[in-house]
């Protein structure tokens, strides 16, 4: 009979973990596990008990009295025993479950690590901040998951700020609270005498530690100046190629921002900064090369229109350095003819008339001599009337 009733009970597994199947077997593995005599005599009590109600294991087919296990903890148990549990717990979908989420954490970590000032400079020689290391660990796609999760939430928000009236579930979650405290505390010191929302006060109001608003307003800074420092690197050319991109951006931006929404521009301008350098890093040694040859192409065109403006210059050079020749030669021609015409006509003298500028340049012999004795009276009367004679000589010039 000993012999039948150990299968027969193992069919329902008991709900209490001293006992077993046999009354001695249970027994003496409880009194050797614990080695506690109330130990043995609660497990014979037990055991006692279900031999008196169910003398035989034939009687766990017919007899009236017999009640199986709960079907509910029956349905856990064959759950649990189930290949589909066991696939899921512990089959190839909960490891690479597993081991998809260390991944992700893994990268975040690496994420958050790369937040360190890089070696590399600015043209100017000032240091870069942070945000440039964790913002390029971003967008490359060093860390996939990480750089994914971001964009998707990032999507989100937009689509979320776009159809769904946050601002105005914000305040109706407000009015809510605000409403169920104040009834609460109302209702209970009416009632009871004190109020609920006392009960929930904390004893001690929560505070933000001065060591999280400065490492907070530290990383406020680096932000700014993040966007600070990228702002002057374009607009000085640090990188011509990153301006030339810029100006081609906010050229494009500039028509699009009259028919595209504002929701419509963050999500273009969020996939352009999240695909853009990806596609660039799938691609990077043609993109490279095309580049370098563009930039080739433009160096020898530059150098080009160096020569050639070069070479027009100097032709321009020689030709107004002719010109100013031809027209000065032509010049003191035509002043020279003028003061022969004067000497011809007795207006001057020859001697002034060579003293005059536009003949050849004057040597200190040409000059006369400073008179160093008292002019005589005959002297003034001749200059006078020298004088006199070039009034009358110049009257009929002027009528």
């Amino acid at each position: 009979m000993d012999e039948q009733t150990a299968p027969a009970q193992q069919q329902y597994p008991s709900l209490n973990p001293y006992q077993g199947s046999d009354f001695n077997s249970t027994a003496n593995t409880s009194t050797s596990t614990n080695g506690s005599a109330m130990g043995s005599l609660e497990n014979a009590k037990n055991s006692a008990m279900n031999s008196k109600q169910y003398p035989s294991s034939s009687l766990h087919s017919t007899h009236p009295n017999h009640t199986p296990p709960p079907a509910a903890q029956q349905g856990m148990d064959s759950i649990k025993n189930s290949q589909t549990y066991q696939n899921i717990n512990t089959g190839p979908v909960a490891e690479k479950a597993r081991a998809e989420t260390d991944a992700t954490r893994n990268e975040f970590s690496n994420l958050a690590a790369a937040k360190q000032t890089p070696n590399t400079q600015a043209a100017t020689g000032q240091n870069l901040t942070h945000y440039h290391s964790l913002f390029y660990n971003l967008l490359s796609w060093e860390n996939p998951r990480a750089t994914g999760i971001s964009y998707a939430a990032i999507v989100i928000f937009i689509f979320a700020t776009r159809y769904v009236p946050l601002v105005r579930y914000g305040l109706k979650a407000s009015w809510v609270i605000l409403g169920v405290m104040a009834a609460a505390e109302v209702a209970g010191k009416t009632l009871m005498g004190q109020g609920f929302a006392s009960k929930l006060r904390p004893q001690k109001y929560y505070t933000v530690p001065r060591e999280t608003l400065e490492s907070v307003m530290e990383d406020l800074v680096e932000l700014a100046n993040f966007f600070v420092i990228e702002f002057q690197r374009i607009v000085f050319a640090e990188n011509v190629y990153v301006t030339i991109g810029a100006f081609t951006t906010a050229l494009i931006t500039y028509f699009l921002v009259k028919i595209t929404p504002a929701w419509g521009l963050a999500l273009l301008f969020t996939t352009l900064a999240y695909f853009v350098p990806l596609a660039y890093l799938q691609n990077q040694e043609l993109i490279d090369h095309h580049i370098t040859n563009a930039s080739n192409m433009v160096s020898q065109q530059t150098e080009q229109l160096r020569d050639i403006a070069s070479q027009q210059t100097n032709k321009a050079v020689e030709a107004s350095s002719s010109a100013f020749k031809t027209y000065g030669a032509r010049a003191s021609e035509m002043v020279g003819q003028a003061k022969q015409t004067a000497v011809d006509k007795g207006v001057v003298k020859q001697e002034t008339a060579d003293q005059m500028p536009g003949s050849t340049q004057a040597k200190p012999d040409d000059f006369p001599s400073a008179p160093t004795a008292v002019p005589q009276q005959d002297g003034a009367a001749e200059s006078l009337t020298f004088a006199d004679t070039k009034k009358e000589e110049q009257e009929p010039l002027l009528a």
